[in-house]
């Protein structure tokens, strides 16, 4: 059997995480993409505002469900593994994880298409991701504010750039429904969404120092930084909760 036939997952409230490292991830996209199948992949990097949404929103369950990969990339979803039993093997950040991607993409060639934020940010973004990965080709870029009926415009330009990686960065809102509802459209390898990575890399934003990352705190350092996002936040301490009330039931299906 194919090392990567058989993904090891720990199941979630139904949402099946995968277990591997960083290192084991790469790997396995990497033979996704150098495959002759090249059939579309969507990333998901799970965290347990994440999950929470999809508990109450039934949609987005079946968005998260329909993705190929769902990586632990929030703390909360690592330590709800370890509660399991079935402990991944370390946090996949998004962050990191598209990061790993380019500097493998070099090796290979890989074309990129960029997705999302504002078109200071965006244009910023491909310039350092060119500067720093120079063998990946930044085939595309376009910022994330368009509407529904500007989509298949949208679709039209990535699908004309043909590239192996699509990054999405419109918030978990509305970028995993977005790559679910056109990934056969787009005809892309490999797509994720990631979030507020391009606010980092174009360096209008700061990831979190590195003592944060380590006490796996980065969550609190973006509260700090940013205080309306305390609402969203809420979500942390409800899915701890959860978890712990629900004991063994977290791994049963929903």
């Amino acid at each position: 059997m194919n090392q990567f036939e058989q993904i090891p997952t720990v199941s979630i409230y139904g949402l099946q995480i995968c277990r591997w490292g960083m290192e084991d991830t790469v790997k396995y996209l990497t033979h996704m993409l150098q495959s002759e199948e090249r059939r579309p992949v969507q990333i998901i990097t799970a965290n347990p505002i994440m999950v929470m949404k999809a508990l109450e929103e039934p949609d987005y369950m079946q968005v998260m469900k329909n993705a190929e990969l769902l990586v632990p990339d929030g703390t909360g979803v690592v330590w709800a593994a370890a509660k399991t039993g079935m402990p991944v093997q370390e946090r996949v950040p998004g962050f990191d994880l598209l990061h790993e991607l380019m500097r493998v993409g070099e090796d290979y060639h890989w074309k990129v298409y960029l997705l999302g934020s504002t078109p200071e940010v965006i244009q910023a973004t491909a310039e350092r991701l060119h500067l720093q990965y120079p063998g990946v080709e930044i085939a595309g870029y376009r910022d994330g504010f368009f509407k529904a009926d500007q989509d298949a415009e949208v679709i039209a330009e990535i699908r004309k750039a043909a590239p192996d990686l699509l990054f999405v960065a419109r918030g978990a809102d509305t970028q995993e429904p977005w790559i679910a509802r056109y990934k056969e459209q787009l005809g892309v390898p490999l797509m994720m969404g990631v979030g507020g990575s391009f606010d980092v890399i174009s360096g209008k934003s700061k990831r979190a120092p590195k003592l944060f990352q380590k006490l796996r705190l980065e969550w609190f350092y973006r509260l700090l930084r940013e205080p309306t996002r305390a609402a969203r936040m809420l979500a942390l301490p409800k899915f701890a909760l959860k978890v712990m009330r629900d004991k063994e039931n977290v791994t049963k299906p929903r």
